[in-house]
Formats: C-alpha cells, sequence, structure tokens
C-alpha cells in the first residue's frame, strides 16, 4: 500500500494538441499498479485537451469546474461530481469554457 498527497507528483504539460493543460501520473506502473493507471488532469479556463481517439476506454471523475467533451456528434456539457465513461476509439476532446479551473480523474487501462 502507498498513501502520498498528490502534490508531490509532478504535473507534466499534457500530450501534444494540449492548450492550457496539466496532468499528474498519480499511480502507474512505477507506484505498482500493473493494469491500470490513475492520472489528475488541470485545465485552465479556455484550455483543452487534445481531439483524439485511441483503443481503450476511459473512466472520468470530476473533481472541479466544468466544461464540455466535443465529440463526432457534438457537443456534450460535464460539471463537477459527473462521472464520464468514453468508449474505445470514440474520438474526445475535453474543452474548459468557463472562467475557472477544472480538475479531473482519468483511468486508464494499461495496453
Amino acid at each position: 500500500m502507498k498513501v502520498f498527497n498528490y502534490r508531490y507528483v509532478k504535473s507534466e504539460d499534457a500530450e501534444g494538441g494540449s492548450e492550457g493543460t496539466k496532468v499528474r501520473w498519480l499511480i502507474t506502473k512505477d507506484t505498482g499498479a500493473n493494469n491500470f493507471a490513475m492520472r489528475l488532469f488541470e485545465i485552465k479556463p479556455e484550455g483543452h485537451t487534445p481531439l483524439h481517439e485511441h483503443p481503450w476506454e476511459h473512466e472520468v471523475f470530476v473533481l472541479e469546474g466544468e466544461g464540455i467533451i466535443m465529440t463526432r456528434n457534438g457537443e456534450v456539457k460535464f460539471k463537477k461530481g459527473d462521472v464520464i465513461f468514453i468508449s474505445p476509439n470514440e474520438k474526445h476532446q475535453f474543452v474548459n469554457k468557463s472562467n475557472k479551473g477544472t480538475k479531473f480523474l482519468c483511468i486508464i487501462p494499461y495496453i
């Protein structure tokens, strides 16, 4: 078992195509997790993740803020407390259109 404060995990710029978005890899193989990774995303006002798709699912829990998810079928709103499931190969982008920061946990499998 490991217990630590998320603030001790390095905050990095999110992958290419992101703007105003930081990610902290909270739980990884380095922590001892062999099946899933837990990440914390922090998106500044008017920031976004890249518009992308991949062959694995996402499980997301919104901790703070609100925004929209851009999809092939249009925009889907989300807010604090929402749970989001993104299927494999589903095109998506998280966008913070508010004037406050947005923060969410995202769990992905190791492929």
